[in-house]
Formats: structure tokens, sequence, C-alpha cells
């Protein structure tokens, strides 16, 4: 079984994963990961199904409890933390199928994710303008990429220093998916520090900084987008996409 890791707080990443294992049942789905995101960094997990991919960032993000190593949000050590403190802290997760209510309002999605609304919520409208047209129709009438979007929304509400998004184009048409890019790249330009699981690998290489790939559980590539560039990567090899 692996054991703990204890690590001296980096004030200098907005995250860091140090030698994580994840899994469920102290069965580990995830094996001595490691992971590093600067702030207004956007880092990409890609893989295959079933690489952990899912399992990262719950466990990043306070839903599953790892089994051993270190996590730390802006210098501090979150590991096993709840999401609902971990939330508090700065770091968020929109997950895959975005997980909304399909009998509630946009509103009060956002309201109940922020708690006050107010100043908070104006100022997400304003960031998120495709938002303000559908405040009073309820989740569960609108469409895909609407949802997609109140799902980015309901996690910023918190203010996050940290975003984790699952599969945000998962579903949607490709110009929806367009919009959904675009926004994830207006997210980092104003300093958020993401990490961006996607299966589609032509989205991430044109946004990420960093790039992490995933098999069995375990990095079977990661470096610089430039980098792994220039070595020519072999995508099929790794993801056997094409």
């Amino acid at each position: 079984m692996p054991q703990p890791v204890t690590s001296s707080p980096d004030s200098g990443h907005a995250l860091v994963v140090k030698d994580l294992f994840a899994g469920y049942q102290h069965i580990p789905v995830v094996r001595d990961l490691n992971l590093e995101v600067r702030p207004g960094e956007v880092v990409a997990l890609l893989g295959p199904n079933g690489a952990g991919k899912t399992t990262t960032l719950e466990t990043i993000a306070g839903l599953n409890r790892p089994i051993s190593g270190v996590i730390q949000v802006s210098g501090e050590d979150v590991g096993g933390t709840p999401a609902h403190v971990l939330a508090r802290r700065g770091l968020a997760l929109v997950p895959e199928g975005r997980a909304l209510f399909p009998g509630l309002t946009v509103r009060e999605h956002l309201r109940l994710a922020g708690g006050r609304g107010g100043a908070r919520e104006d100022e997400l409208l304003e960031m998120l303008p495709e938002l303000e047209k559908t405040l009073q129709r309820k989740a569960g009438l609108l469409s895909g990429g609407e949802q997609q979007m109140l799902a980015i929304g309901r996690a910023l509400m918190g203010n996050p220093s940290v975003l984790l998004m699952d599969e945000p184009s998962e579903g949607l048409a490709p110009q929806i998916v367009a919009e959904v890019m675009s926004t994830i790249r207006r997210l980092k330009q104003e300093g958020l520090s993401i990490v961006l699981v996607e299966q589609n690998p032509k989205l991430v290489f044109d946004i990420a900084d960093d790039i992490v790939i995933l098999n069995s559980g375990r990095v079977a590539v990661a470096g610089t987008k430039a980098d792994l560039t220039a070595q020519g990567l072999d995508l099929h090899q790794h993801l056997g996409i094409y």
C-alpha cells in the first residue's frame, strides 16, 4: 500500500498534486500522479476511457478521498478535505454530465452556488452574457450548450482560483463546442487556473499550456504543448483516436 507523502507548501502554484494514488475502496485507479498548475495556466488531462481522468478530478475536488499523496491548493495541503470546504478555499468542479437540477431555474442555481447573489451574480453575467437571457428558465428546458454554460457559471459563483472541468464539450454540436472553448480561453486570460479533461485532443492542444496523458491510471506522457509537438507526439499510440 502506498505510504502518505508529506510536503512543504508550494505557494508558487495554484494547484500541486504529488505522488497521488486514488481509487475506490482502497483499490488504486490512479497511481503516482504528479501535476502542477500555475496561476492562469490550463493543464489538459487526456487519455482513453478508463484511464483515470474523472477519478483524478473527483479526488482533487474532494468527492473522493485520496489513498495517498499530496494535494495543495495555493500552497495549502487539502488532500481529503470535503468538497464543500474546498469550494470555499477556491477550488471548483464542473462535473461530467453537468449535474444540474432540472426543476430549478438558472438564477436559482447561481444563487444556491453563490450564497448571496448580488454583486457576484452581476459580475458573472458580464463574464457569461449567454446566461442572462435564460435566468428565469428551468435547467431541464435548456439546450445542451446552455446547460454547459450554466454548469460553468455555477462553479464560478464561488469565485474560485482553480477550476476543474470534466468533458465540457461532451454531447455538444461543433458550434457550441467552439463557444464553450472560447469561454474557457477567456477564463484563462483572466487568470483562472484550469485542469481540463477532454476526449478530443484537438480542442485542448489549442488552449493548454501543459498536457498530461494517462493510460491505465499512470502518466504515459507529460510536457508542455510546445515540447510534445516538437517531439512529434503520436496521439494514436496513446489515445487510440487517429
